[in-house]
């Protein structure tokens, strides 16, 4: 990965939990949908943020969950409101878009993972393709769901792309599945074969997810997930 530095151009929080950050680089940063970057926060301290942009994208954008009570990421944002200028290292990871691939894809995130899955959707759309696609972004509940709005215009605008929101609490009205998200992808599906799988999220429903996907007969080789690298 090489150091690049970066404007802090904006900083916005999305809700309580999470900000979005648009960082623009003072060199282009040439990285794949997907990839991710690390925030140098000293010599020895960088931590990694998945890339919400598409790969062309001349302003970086990431989604930092950082709540309060989370001082870990929350002291990435302290560090980007207090400073113009921030260094990163970039890009990193394995898990970008085969956007070569012409199997139908099911791309699925928790949380703040969305940010990865939205850099692969922006890909597609730039690229033009309408490969099958299907998205299952799970939260808490609605509230968390930042960027619901967004998933839903995709879903409106773009026959190939489907949006499966999934939420253990939902509030009367709610369109969508409530419950758990994987046992929500367990119930709507018999098999993965022949798929494209891209997954993020914290690491311990990603791991939990692999499981529940060999039992489904997930091809590994087409199965995406930069978190895979640390849980083996």
């Amino acid at each position: 990965m090489k150091t690049i530095r970066c404007q802090v151009e904006k900083i916005t929080p999305f809700n309580g939990a999470v900000y979005q950050v648009l960082l623009r680089p003072d060199t282009p940063l040439a990285h794949q949908a997907g990839q991710y970057l690390c925030v140098v926060m000293g010599e020895k301290d960088k931590r990694a943020f998945s890339i919400a942009s598409a790969a062309d994208a001349e302003v970086i954008e990431l989604h930092i969950g950082a709540a309060v009570n989370e001082p870990y990421p929350m002291q990435v944002v302290e560090k980007l409101q207090q400073n113009s200028h921030i260094d990163i290292e970039a890009p990193g990871g394995e898990a970008w878009l085969r956007h070569d691939s012409t199997r139908p894809r099911l791309l699925i995130a928790g949380g703040t993972g969305f940010s990865y899955i939205k850099s692969l959707i922006e890909q597609q759309i730039q690229l033009g393709q309408t490969i099958e696609t299907t998205l299952y972004w799970g939260c808490r509940n609605q509230d968390a769901m930042y960027y619901e709005q967004l998933a839903r215009q995709w879903h409106s605008e773009h026959p190939w792309l489907h949006f499966v929101p999934v939420v253990e609490e939902a509030k009367p009205q709610w369109d969508g599945k409530q419950g758990n998200l994987l046992a929500q992808i367990q119930q709507d599906y018999t098999s993965l074969a022949g798929f494209d799988v891209y997954i993020a999220g914290r690491f311990d429903m990603v791991g939990a997810a692999r499981e529940i996907f060999r039992q489904l007969n997930v091809d590994e080789a087409h199965l995406y997930g930069d978190a895979f690298a640390f849980i083996k």
